[in-house]
């Protein structure tokens, strides 16, 4: 089980994914329509005093709605192979800037998030920071970003990578199979990786600037790929 809180999680999880909520805890009363709503799909629904709500979002923002929910895992590599619009997250840790790449990734079309070059990673943080989004994106993880590449050049993707020195993305002409690998905020993408890949692109700024936030960057690149 997993514990989530916050207003607009909550709401969400509630609207489009009802059969995960197991229990749900508020500190403050709500809209009787509302709460009639919750006891309609949940069998467990409690008040709890504004302290035990802290404890139980760990001191997080809860605006009143805790709720325990089924566990959400990560899906198998094989489960995503066909895929036509896969984003490589390499190196990526920080939970808040995957959460908002996950939920522009959604927006703009992408199939499927691929998490390389680590063991492991907050699932539940990711799904607090991502509103939600989370449940709609299939994400896997692949430690090896080197046996990744591989895989996916066997099954015909073409791989860019983003960086501040590669090409123009609007004079890219996309393949039909698309991996975008996005690097470290500290990093980049490692050399090494680089020379694996296909085509490096960039983003054409109207001023001069170090670098977007990663996430920033990410929407970015993801809606010129998928709207041209």
């Amino acid at each position: 089980m997993m514990i989530i809180y916050g207003k607009q999680l909550f709401l969400y999880i509630l609207e489009k994914y009802p059969q995960k909520l197991i229990k749900v805890q508020l500190s403050k009363k709500c809209e009787q329509k509302l709460f009639n709503k919750i006891k309609r799909i949940c069998d467990d629904v409690t008040l709890v005093d504004n302290k035990k709500a802290q404890a139980l979002s760990r001191g997080g923002n809860h605006q009143g709605f805790i709720a325990e929910i089924s566990d959400l895992d990560f899906v198998e590599f094989a489960s995503v192979k066909n895929s036509n619009f896969l984003l490589i997250l390499q190196g990526i840790t920080d939970v808040g800037n995957i959460g908002a790449i996950v939920r522009s990734a959604y927006a703009f079309g992408v199939d499927a998030i691929i998490i390389s070059g680590i063991k492991s990673i907050n699932l539940e943080a990711i799904i607090r920071t991502s509103s939600g989004a989370v449940f709609d994106m299939p994400i896997a993880i692949e430690p090896n970003t080197f046996d990744l590449i591989n895989e996916l050049k066997q099954i015909e993707f073409m791989l860019y990578g983003a960086d501040m020195n590669g090409k123009n993305i609007k004079d890219i002409k996309f393949h039909s199979k698309i991996a975008l690998m996005m690097g470290s905020e500290s990093d980049g993408i490692p050399n090494k990786i680089k020379q694996k890949l296909d085509e490096i692109v960039s983003i054409k700024m109207a001023r001069e600037f170090d670098s977007l936030n990663v996430s920033a960057a990410t929407a970015v690149l993801c809606d010129r790929i998928f709207n041209g």
